[in-house]
């Protein structure tokens, strides 16, 4: 971050499992299991058999399986067959009759305790309310009538696990099914199940050899009926690339239902505001369909749960029962509630801390409290909380923002901060996610120092790739970074970051992009440079007279006045993509491109009021553009700004550009001139066009521009230096004769301002030049009748649609203009040759 530029207090940094932080978050569990709002029950969750615990939802990798394909799974030595949708038979009961069912994870049959059907689905209508036989277990399957079945889907009748499924889970609750759990913490499949003697083979085996062996089974039992490739999300841990098992567990949960409701109030009142503000529907729909939320993790690291189970001497406690257990700040605390609560003394009863910890989003939920040292009350809480913005990923609006929103609300009745701004994702040049088995990984040190792609890919080492993933990873680097990747600096890839967002979807980063903004700093390095080298020894900045100022002057420092009411509008709207495009515009194309090269003959000059002028101009151009750049690019503004050469009795010079006001004065802005610039800027582009086309590069040669009226002409007059310049003439005239203009020449018509004339008969070959246009006029002539022959048409009026007639009427007004324009330039060659 540092590297970054981030500027930060890092005085007060801290551990998110020290005293300060674990106080908060003791201190908090207490209160809400108080409130009624924490309490233990058997519900299912995300269960990592590698990690042995639940997981949160963040931490579920949801990827979508296009038919039948082999994956790596940890803790088995051979990859595992998924992406098929595997159909079998049920028998029913006394009876001949057979119901077909389709499941993608055959190993939960072991778990199915029913057979569901849509209520409408006359296939098995007359079914519902008998039982089918399972084949491997002394178990009863009832048949039942649920609308939430597709009957389209599959065979239309779905097994139901309810111990093992969401959708089973529901179902199960609605119908009051028998829940069984089929599988132990490590995946295995546990041996209490009701097997038939032949099938306890089964008991001890892991769950996906299991699925293996059922499949065998079922086989030999005639119940198999086939195996199609099917597409569908499988969930895998995030951190082990574990396949997800939902199991059956007794754990700790947040009732999230009456903070859901004050958390959505508060947005739909406007006390909290999210930008983009389309998220802010997003964060109603997770508050309108909020399930209590899993807090309890089988992890050694983390914050223990402050929750105690209670032992009787007399008598065994169940651990399910969550009226056993109590909760304190400490083992104290938590032994003189569990007598109060049971109204024992405390001679005839033990307790016993649970051993697993809280979520990490618990926690980090409480961030906005526990980093300003909450419960306790000291300055900091008084200063900090609550703050006003929030800046943060979009794709933990739920799981981190919208708890930290629902717990300071509980805990404090107070929003944590007004505002929320969510920033990109950001994905490769290709869309993808960044991924170590894809190589597509992108370490910003790799982009601020540059790396080599043999060292691009000896960091690929480090990835425990197994040996397609590394060959695959290495294809990947080779193709987007066949060079390695460029030295690009900090500054152009903060710049680079802040441009990109431009909204809340997914940032595709280029690092040509990145290199091209590294190339923007080497202009700005170059651009001061100019300004220093000419401020000269002597010179002193002092506040500008407007009546010195030339008009290319007053045009920059209005450029620089618009340009500043801009930025600062678009900071209030959030909206850096827009900031760093007016910063960009500026330095590049209205500074650089333009002003500096507008100086370039009055320094070279002898007029020193001319050469003051310009040096007042440039300096405060130079310092305004600083700041207003400084918090995109930090380093090289705040190198350039110490530079500058600051009179203390005019301009304070402060220790860094950092702490100095962000410009936002607008004294000089002038509309009329800036309309009237971007005319000859218009006319200066068209002049090099026009010379592009017929005169060898850097050949300098005479224009003239011939107008239309006067009062063209005398706008257009005050700015014949910077023209000339720009344009890179060896002269340029103006004026309204146009026989003053020698033959010998082409010509074209700029607008309806006037005409651009330039001398090219000893530059080119005016013979081949009459043919190349001459052909030009022809296919515009064709064009033209083309277009007013349908445009004649009987119907065209009635039939042909709106968008077209006017899409063929603006484009009979350019063919038009086009050949008035090499009518001529035919004219002006024939004269000439």
């Amino acid at each position: 971050m540092k590297r970054l530029g981030v500027s930060l207090d890092w005085e007060r940094s801290f551990f998110t499992m020290d005293e300060c932080r674990s106080k908060a978050v003791t201190h908090a569990f207490v209160k809400l299991f108080e409130r009624g709002l924490i309490y233990r029950s058997k519900k299912l969750v995300n269960w990592s058999c590698a990690l042995k615990s639940a997981i949160s939802d963040i931490e579920v990798d949801k990827v979508e399986i296009k038919g039948r394909q082999m994956i790596k799974i940890p803790g088995y030595d051979h990859k595992i067959e998924f992406g098929t949708l595997t159909e079998f038979v049920y028998r029913i009961e006394d009876s001949e009759d057979v119901i077909p069912v389709s499941t993608t994870r055959i190993e939960t049959m072991l778990g199915d305790v029913a057979i569901a059907v849509h209520s409408s689905d006359q296939r098995y209508l007359s079914l519902v309310g008998k039982f089918a036989v399972h084949p491997f277990c002394h178990r009863r399957l009832r048949i039942i009538a649920d609308d939430s079945v597709d009957p389209s889907f599959g065979t239309g009748a779905v097994k139901i696990t309810p111990a093992h499924d969401c959708v089973d889970y529901e179902i199960g609750i609605r119908h009051k099914l028998e829940m069984i759990n089929i599988f132990d913490d490590e995946g295995l499949i546990v041996s209490g199940l009701d097997f038939k003697d032949e099938y306890k083979c089964l008991s001890g085996m892991k769950r996906f050899e299991a699925r293996k062996q059922i499949t065998l089974l079922l086989k030999t039992s005639n119940l198999f009926i086939r195996s199609v490739d099917h597409d569908y999300v499988v969930p895998f841990c995030s951190r082990t690339r574990d396949v997800i098992e939902p199991l059956l567990k007794s754990q700790w949960f947040v009732d999230c239902a009456q903070m859901a409701r004050r958390t959505s109030e508060v947005v739909v009142d406007g006390q909290l505001k999210i930008y983009p503000p389309q998220y802010e529907k997003i964060w109603l729909q997770w508050m309108n369909n909020l399930q209590d939320w899993c807090i309890s993790r089988q992890l050694w690291w983390g914050h223990r749960i402050p929750a105690y189970f209670v032992r009787f001497n007399s008598s065994d406690s169940d651990k399910d029962n969550s009226d056993y257990w109590v909760s304190g700040e400490s083992y104290e605390d938590a032994l003189l509630a569990a007598q109060k609560k049971f109204n024992r003394p405390v001679c005839e009863m033990s307790i016993e801390q649970d051993e697993d910890v809280l979520d990490t989003w618990f926690s980090s939920g409480l961030l906005p409290l526990s980093a300003c040292r909450w419960p306790d009350k000291c300055e900091d809480f008084d200063c900090f909380f609550p703050s006003t913005l929030l800046e943060t990923g979009y794709d933990i609006l739920f799981f981190w923002v919208a708890r930290m929103v629902m717990l300071s609300l509980e805990l404090r009745d107070t929003l944590p901060f007004k505002e929320i701004l969510l920033h990109s994702i950001v994905r490769d040049s290709h869309g993808r996610k960044m991924s170590k088995s894809l190589g597509n990984i992108i370490d910003p040190i790799d982009v601020i120092e540059g790396s080599s792609l043999a060292d691009l890919q000896r960091k690929l080492l480090t990835y425990n790739l197994d040996e397609s993933e590394l060959l695959k990873a290495k294809k990947g680097q080779s193709l987007d970074f066949p060079s390695g990747i460029p030295e690009c600096g900090s500054d152009a890839l903060r710049f680079t970051l802040c441009a990109y967002s431009g909204s809340a979807k997914d940032i595709n980063l280029d690092v040509l992009r990145i290199q091209g903004y590294r190339f923007f700093c080497n202009k700005i390095w170059n651009a001061s440079r100019f300004c220093l080298s000419n401020f000269g020894s002597n010179f002193v900045p002092h506040s500008l007279n407007a009546a010195n100022l030339g008009p290319v002057d007053k045009w920059i420092l209005s450029r620089l006045s618009s340009t500043e009411l801009k930025v600062n509008k678009s900071f209030l709207e959030y909206s850096l993509s827009e900031s760093t495009s007016l910063i960009h515009q500026f330095w590049l194309y209205d500074f650089c491109d333009v002003y500096i090269e507008s100086l370039k003959p009055i320094f070279s000059g002898s007029n020193a009021e001319e050469i003051e002028v310009s040096r007042q101009v440039m300096f405060t151009c130079l310092d305004n553009a600083l700041r207003l750049l400084h918090p995109f690019m930090p380093f090289i503004t705040e190198e350039i700004y110490q530079r500058l050469p600051f009179n203390k009795e005019h301009f304070q010079k402060f220790t860094s550009v950092s702490v100095v006001a962000y410009p936002h004065e607008l004294i000089w802005y002038d509309e009329e001139l800036e309309t009237d610039f971007e005319s000859v800027m218009a006319l200066v582009n068209m002049t090099r066009s026009l010379k592009d086309d017929y005169v060898p590069t850097k050949t300098k040669i005479p224009v003239y521009v011939c107008f239309y009226s006067e009062n063209f002409l005398n706008k257009f007059s005050i700015f014949t230096n910077l023209i000339e310049t720009l344009v890179n003439t060896s002269s340029i005239k103006f004026t309204m004769d146009s026989t003053t203009v020698p033959k010998g020449g082409v010509v074209s018509t700029f607008r309806d301002i006037c005409d651009i004339h330039i001398y090219v008969s000893d530059s080119i070959d005016i013979a081949s030049e009459v043919k190349k246009n001459t052909t030009k006029r022809e296919k515009t002539f064709e064009g033209i009748v083309k277009i007013k022959a349908a445009m004649e048409s009987q119907d065209y009026f009635s039939k042909v649609p709106v968008k077209v007639q006017e899409a063929n009427s603006e484009k009979l007004a350019s063919l038009e203009c086009e050949l008035s324009r090499l009518d001529k330039i035919l004219e002006s060659l024939k004269i000439g040759g």
